[in-house]
């Protein structure tokens, strides 16, 4: 029988003198070998793009794909906000990988775009950017409706199901959504001394569109992508994340997530 393991991680006392001398605040500075990979020897290069990068949503995925090889621009409707963003970024790096650009730039030269924006604007936002999605680049949702009430998450189920599926109600017909990384926390993701060391659950309507997602996915050490199936299996993953969160608030712990045994 096949388990699903939740996992969680404790974070190190400190970091190396040597990354804390030269960046004192560096919080998620890297331990990474920056090398892109696909399977074992593989070279890729893939470019992706981040609508609401600028936010703790984007924040550690353009961090460790940088890292990992990919070529990163995070995107935002003020061009100056992404380049500070970018920069930011960077200064945590070490090193210019990361491109701040406004959206409409952002999406013309992206394959693969992560919608990493707060649940309740992102299917708006979509709507803004609809007219001027490039054919074949790939939308990744990454959101979550969730209301905290007391400290306690709830649900909040949108009308069509998940919320991947109400922003897919508001893409042009053709347009290829992917629902992934919604079960790994964003500030474990931010922060790059984490080994994530988990699953990654990917979910969608195009075959080809889930596997594009699932490559970018292996390039980050420590994470497995598993396809999930068709995108209404947002519904059960959406859910997944809020009872991660209850288990964090019952056992006092930070950073739940999964990882499935027997696969």
């Amino acid at each position: 029988m096949t388990q699903a393991t939740v996992c969680s991680s404790r974070l190190p006392e400190a970091l190396p003198g040597e990354i804390a001398e030269r960046h004192p605040d560096a919080r998620i500075m890297p331990q990474l070998d920056r090398r892109p990979r696909c399977g074992h020897n593989a070279v890729v290069t893939t470019r992706i793009g981040f609508l609401g990068g600028t936010g703790i949503e984007g924040r550690g995925l353009a961090l460790r794909f940088a890292l990992a090889g990919a070529e990163v621009a995070v995107g935002s409707r003020s061009e100056e906000r992404a380049r500070a963003a970018a920069a930011e970024y960077n200064t945590l790096l070490g090193h210019d990988l990361i491109h701040g650009a406004a959206n409409d730039e952002m999406l013309r030269n992206a394959e693969i775009v992560f919608l990493t924006l707060p649940f309740d604007s992102a299917a708006e936002a979509v709507e803004r950017i609809a007219a001027d999605l490039p054919a074949g680049v790939v939308l990744v949702d990454v959101t979550v409706p969730i209301r905290f009430e007391e400290g306690r998450p709830d649900y909040l189920e949108p009308p069509e199901g998940s919320n991947a599926e109400r922003i897919a109600a508001r893409l042009p017909r053709g347009a290829l959504l992917v629902g992934a990384f919604k079960t790994i926390p964003a500030h474990v993701m931010a922060d790059l001394r984490v080994p994530l060391d988990c699953d990654d659950f990917v979910c969608g309507d195009s075959a080809e569109a889930k596997e594009k997602v699932m490559a970018a996915a292996r390039l980050i050490p420590s994470l497995r992508p598993l396809d999930a199936g068709p995108l209404r299996a947002a519904r059960t993953l959406e859910r997944m994340t809020v009872l991660a969160i209850a288990l964090n608030r019952r056992y006092k712990r930070k950073g739940a997530r999964y990882r499935v045994q027997g696969l």
